[in-house]
């Protein structure tokens, strides 16, 4: 036990949990309305949205893969599932199943012109995030459903206690996706093969291929399942906003790609962890809502999370630096 807590102590996911946990104790001292029950449940019900996404994004990134597209992927799921359920009553099975095919079968398509055309992903869904995002806008006009079904409306919710003032603290489906996402996630890449296969891709691409690894198949896997969490992801978030915008979604990336890379993923593939996806969330949530709370200027917000981005970035550059020069000092007194 003491040795598993020493060798936690000497990576990321501790260092990130250090600074978040310093930044709980700050906010509880600097502002009053932090450190309550409520605001918590607030931040998992604000976070759910690029929280499942950040879950799906890290699996990209473990392949060696960067997917931007995902927030026109969900924009198009969105709109699609929750206008057949308008116009159709196809309930809850329908609803889900459409958003989640929709979003699969994109990023499905990301993953054949990734492998097919050999161009870098970043460059790939870049360019489908303008396809994606032209053509909901193309076909819709740009409107907005302000009509969703009663029961899609009052979602799923569940009463489990009340505060002093008997104001109800309030388990929703925000919060149930959250940790289903999460959990999927860390299933996935630690107790399948497949999740094995991903990380050796990312890690050494050239030596998956010569062992004889499936690139397009380990491909699909990874932008397959990033649909799929954007699928799902979209009917979180509508039920939050209680409307659907063709436009509300694309333009949250950055959230979503910091909190990934702040928990540890490396861009170049290979690593990254679903702890350290928590933990970046988390960091990145709780600073925003400080922010707030303290009543720092809204521009002031986004201006922060590139900062911080940027910092993180930085930092995890100079540690595997740092372990490449010291691996070569090792190989070096070993000659």
């Amino acid at each position: 036990m003491r040795n598993a807590l020493r060798r936690f102590g000497r990576t990321h996911e501790a260092r990130l949990l250090l600074v978040t946990v310093a930044l709980m104790i700050f906010l509880s001292f600097a502002t009053k309305n932090f450190f309550t029950i409520q605001n918590a449940l607030d931040l998992l019900t604000s976070y759910a949205f690029p929280g499942m996404m950040a879950a799906g994004l890290v699996v990209v990134l473990v392949a060696g893969g960067l997917d931007i597209s995902f927030t026109a992927v969900a924009s198009i799921a969105q709109y699609l599932a929750v206008l057949a359920a308008n116009h159709y009553g196809i309930g809850w099975l329908g609803l889900f199943g459409i958003a989640l095919a929709v979003g699969t079968a994109l990023g499905l398509l990301n993953a054949l012109l990734v492998t097919g055309l050999r161009i870098a992903s970043i460059i790939v869904t870049i360019a489908m995030l303008n396809v994606y995002y032209g053509l909901l806008m193309f076909v819709t006009g740009g409107d907005t459903i302000n009509s969703l079904p009663d029961w899609f409306a009052n979602g799923l919710s569940w009463v489990v206690a009340f505060d002093s003032h008997q104001n109800p603290y309030i388990l929703n489906m925000q919060m149930i996706g959250l940790v289903l996402a999460f959990i999927m996630t860390w299933l996935l890449l630690n107790r399948t093969s497949v999740g094995r296969q991903l990380r050796a891709l990312g890690g050494n691409p050239e030596a998956a291929k010569r062992v004889g690894f499936n690139v397009l198949r380990l491909n699909m896997v990874a932008y397959g399942y990033m649909g799929f969490m954007a699928g799902l992801a979209s009917l979180v978030q509508a039920q939050v906003a209680q409307t659907v915008m063709p436009n509300a979604l694309v333009g949250r990336e950055l959230d979503v790609l910091a909190a990934v890379v702040l928990g540890g993923a490396s861009l170049f593939g290979g690593v990254g962890t679903v702890l350290g996806t928590i933990l970046g969330l988390a960091l990145l949530a709780i600073l925003q809502n400080g922010l707030i709370l303290l009543g720092v200027a809204s521009f002031w917000t986004e201006c922060f999370t590139g900062i911080v981005f940027l910092v993180a970035v930085s930092t995890i550059a100079w540690e595997r630096r740092r372990q490449r020069l010291a691996i070569r000092r090792v190989i070096g007194t070993a000659a």
